[in-house]
């Protein structure tokens, strides 16, 4: 689905990315890869499905728009390192022809070096593109002009049908100057949205972006 945000059009993924054509680029954030063997190690029973999962849509992603530059708005990898810090070295060095690269996030707390041998970019606590500011916090004092794409929320919406069922779900928010992407890894919990009347809003449900 597109939207368009400050005269820009983006296309929203229900892969929980976000696709910018006119730059080749695919945004994501919070990925949290190794969140999975990291509370399995703590001796956290945790299915490992849902690392395997976290790979397969990211694959799927880079064949489907095979991007130029993918940045991860913060939290690429959940705190110290395990193996699974590997397996992103492996998928890095699998799509050369892919810029990967990473604005920091407080889960973001590996040395340099680990990121300089797994092939992945640093601009530290902010990238700045066009009018658009990608930042893993959102901003309390927004530049003039300047529009912020942060992660750090992992925003969702809550739904309500009949019989007072209701259901949280995965979304995209775009206020007048800030916009919140969905987490992108599947081991992560939610945090209710609650939108102006003038927010965009975007649900994630069923392999569907939904307009709320």
């Amino acid at each position: 689905m597109e939207v368009t945000i400050f005269n820009e059009t983006f296309t929203l993924l229900p892969q929980r990315a976000v696709w910018w054509k006119k730059h080749s680029m695919l945004l994501l954030a919070d990925m949290h890869l190794g969140k999975v063997n990291h509370f399995r190690k703590a001796g956290i029973p945790v299915p490992p499905k849902a690392n395997y999962k976290n790979w397969e849509t990211l694959i799927e992603l880079v064949q489907l728009v095979k991007p130029q530059r993918m940045i991860c708005i913060g939290d690429l990898f959940h705190s110290h390192y395990n193996y699974d810090w590997e397996i992103v070295g492996q998928f890095t060095r699998s799509f050369t022809q892919l810029s990967f690269e990473l604005v920091t996030g407080n889960h973001d707390i590996l040395t340099n070096h680990q990121y300089t041998r797994s092939n992945i970019i640093l601009h530290g606590e902010g990238l700045q593109l066009d009018t658009f500011l990608f930042s893993h916090f959102p901003t309390e004092k927004h530049l003039p002009g300047v529009y912020t794409i942060s992660g750090h929320i992992h925003p969702g919406v809550q739904l309500s049908g009949r019989g007072k069922q209701r259901i949280m779900l995965p979304c995209f928010y775009f206020g007048e100057q800030q916009g919140y992407l969905p987490a992108f890894g599947m081991f992560t919990g939610l945090s209710r949205i609650q939108p102006k009347k003038e927010d965009q809003l975007f649900a994630i449900a069923d392999n569907t972006v939904i307009k709320i």
